[in-house]
C-alpha cells in the first residue's frame, strides 16, 4: 500500500525531476526482526526510489553487517545515510537520519536527497569560508520529533554544513525513538542541536547564529 497519495507522489517526482542531476544512494540499516519504525522507514525509502531512476536503496542488517555499520558510525536503528556516487565509489557526506523521517521530517529527507543528488548548497560565502578553516571533526546531532514544524529548518541547515565540509557529520535524531539519548542530552524541547557532545543550541536558529556557536576559528 502506497504511503504517498497520487497527488503527493506526483509533486515529489516533479521536485526530483527538477533537482536531481546525479545518482544518490540511500543506505539503510535495520535488522531481521525489525525495530519500531524500521519497516515504515524502509517503505518510505523504497517508495521515494520508485519516483526517480537516480535514487537507489540498499538495506543492510545492523547485526550481520556490523563491520559496515561501524564504518559509517551507525550505532542505532533505523538509520539512513544519503550517499553520493563517484568514479571511485560512494561518497559519504556525513548526512544521517536516525529514526523514521516522517511527519515534518519527511521534508528533511526530501531536502537531503535533492542536496546530494543536485549539489546545490544554500549557504552563505561567509559560512563556506569558515567551514574551510575547520581542522577538527565536528559532529552535530539535531533532536527532532515528527510533529515539530520548526525542526526541518535545523536539520536541513546541519545537513548543508555536512555536505559542504568533509569534517562535519550531521545527524537527525528522532527524540522519542531514542529516549536514552534524549535523557543523556537533556532534550526537553525540539529542535535541540548537540555540538560535539558538550554544547547545545535550542531552536531552529538562523545560519549566522549557528555558525557563531560552533567551535570553528576564533
Amino acid at each position: 500500500m502506497a504511503l504517498l497519495t497520487e497527488q503527493d507522489a506526483a509533486a515529489v517526482k516533479e521536485q526530483f525531476d527538477e533537482a536531481l542531476s546525479q545518482p544518490i544512494k540511500l543506505v539503510m540499516f535495520t535488522q531481521e526482526f525489525e525495530c519500531s519504525y524500521c519497516r515504515e522507514t524502509r517503505e518510505i525509502l523504497e517508495e521515494l526510489a520508485g519516483l526517480s531512476s537516480l535514487i537507489t536503496v540498499e538495506v543492510y542488517d545492523f547485526v550481520e553487517d556490523k563491520e559496515l555499520a561501524d564504518q559509517y558510525g551507525v550505532d542505532k536503528i533505523p538509520a539512513v545515510l544519503a550517499l553520493g556516487t563517484g568514479e571511485d565509489g560512494d561518497i559519504d557526506f556525513g548526512i544521517r537520519f536516525f529514526g523514521i523521517p516522517s511527519g515534518y521530517e519527511f521534508v528533511s529527507l526530501l531536502e537531503a536527497i535533492k542536496l546530494v543528488g543536485g549539489g546545490d548548497v544554500e549557504l552563505s560565502q561567509a559560512t563556506l569560508d569558515k567551514l574551510a578553516t575547520l581542522e577538527e571533526p565536528l559532529h552535530l546531532q539535531v533532536f527532532v520529533t515528527p510533529t515539530c514544524p520548526y525542526c526541518p529548518r535545523a536539520v536541513v541547515l546541519a545537513h548543508q554544513l555536512a555536505f559542504a565540509s568533509p569534517k562535519v557529520t550531521a545527524d537527525m535524531v528522532e527524540a522519542t525513538e531514542f529516549p536514552h539519548l534524549s535523557n543523556k542530552y537533556n532534550v526537553m524541547g525540539v529542535p535541540r542541536t548537540i555540538v560535539n557532545e558538550d554544547t547545545h543550541i535550542e531552536g531552529a536558529v538562523p545560519e549566522p547564529m549557528l555558525m557563531a556557536r560552533l567551535p570553528i576559528g576564533d
